[in-house]
């Protein structure tokens, strides 16, 4: 009996052992639930935010690759420069498909945006390792079971379309987004700081008609109040807002007036909301909770099926390009841009933006469906609409 005894008692205090170590390993993750899923970085993430970019598929509806030109020019002139290295920083982002798109313009346009697209066209295929171009549904489906970056080629104006017919030879080419304009006048309607909107003109009602034919998306984040609601009322097919704000939170032109985020709504369509400092907030401090409050106003007025991300910038940011090439870009803007000091907001900044912006979206109480929506479901569903051809 004595025996017995002791057995039960060293049962019991093994058991006790055993929870109170297990309680003690697991203390931590029941109260902190967060973890430090980046090297040389102390920032950790709630499971639940880490758990959500990994099953979206996460779109970056503005990303270039670099915005040090000069490395973007050689990787370019020799794609095997581009290593396994830089591809790293790449897929620990979570971002699974970029839209590269740049400005482009003027009298050359036309020759200018086949350089551009020739050299994208290029890299891709001799670093197929690491990319795969999205041209399609399907490709929208499997990019991200690849591993690969997918690249979705766009450009932020449409001077090359000298005719109707040039809309086709570009989306031969492997275009599949076209803003209308960028921030000036052209043949197809007004930029954003234009002194005058005069809308959409009859060149570029055929533009749209051949757009929408061809199954490459509209995309309006550019172009002037008038132009916008023109283009909406014109498309047969959702039009895009890649990457603005809202122009009630922030008296900028290069932002969106409620009547134009209504119009997303009623087309069925999805804004991107970036976070460049001066589209978010006029004045300091501007903050991640300044840029979360623009999605905030776009769920309110639209709901949050009609949100995705169009951060505008590369991985790290323009505040983190090289300081010559930083000036030449502000030097090409009008003044009512209003750069400020900074350009980007602390905590969107950086590779890892994703995830804290997935973690400021479960701040504001977004469902895990809704964020899974913002980080690239909601576009993926609008482009395989407007993609699909008669």
């Amino acid at each position: 009996m004595k025996e017995k005894k002791n057995i039960l008692s060293r049962r019991k205090l093994l058991k006790n052992t055993v929870l109170a170590g297990a309680t003690a390993i697991s203390a931590p993750f029941i109260n902190l639930n967060r973890y430090q899923i980046f090297a040389n970085s102390p920032t950790e993430y709630s499971a639940k935010a880490i758990n959500l970019v990994k099953e979206a598929t996460v779109m970056d509806m503005l990303c270039v690759m670099t915005l040090d030109f000069n490395k973007q020019a050689k990787w370019n002139a020799n794609p095997e420069l581009f290593t396994e290295a830089d591809f790293q920083a790449y897929k620990d982002s979570g971002i699974n498909i970029i839209h590269p798109a740049v400005g482009l313009g003027g009298p050359d346009a036309y020759n200018q945006t086949l350089t551009f697209f020739a050299a994208w066209n290029g890299f891709i295929a001799d670093r197929g390792d690491f990319f795969m171009r999205v041209d399609s549904a399907a490709d929208l489906d499997k990019v991200k079971k690849s591993g690969k970056l997918g690249v979705i080629l766009g450009l932020q104006n449409s001077d090359q379309f000298r005719r109707p017919d040039d809309v086709d030879f570009f989306h031969g080419i492997g275009q599949r987004v076209s803003q209308l304009t960028y921030n000036s006048r052209n043949l197809i309607g007004n930029g954003s700081t234009e002194r005058r909107d005069e809308g959409i003109s009859d060149f570029g009602v055929a533009i749209i008609e051949r757009m929408n034919k061809v199954g490459m998306a509209v995309d309006v984040s550019h172009c002037g109040d008038k132009t916008t609601l023109d283009a909406f009322d014109i498309s047969k097919k959702p039009v895009l807002i890649t990457h603005s704000n809202c122009r009630a939170l922030v008296n900028h032109p290069r932002v969106k007036t409620d009547e134009a985020i209504k119009k997303v709504g009623e087309k069925g369509s999805v804004m991107g909301i970036t976070g460049v400092r001066m589209f978010v907030k006029g004045d300091e401090p501007t903050t991640i909770e300044h840029a979360l409050d623009h999605f905030d106003h776009v769920r309110k007025l639209i709901g949050p099926e009609h949100l995705g991300v169009g951060s505008d910038i590369d991985l790290w940011g323009y505040d983190k390009m090289p300081p010559e090439l930083n000036k030449q870009l502000r030097a090409g803007y009008k003044g009512s841009y209003a750069f400020r000091e900074k350009i980007d907001i602390e905590g969107l900044d950086h590779p890892k933006r994703m995830f804290d912006l997935t973690e400021g979206l479960i701040r504001r109480k977004y469902t895990d469906n809704d964020i899974k929506g913002i980080l690239g479901g909601n576009f993926m569903r609008v482009l395989k609409e407007i993609w699909q051809t008669s």
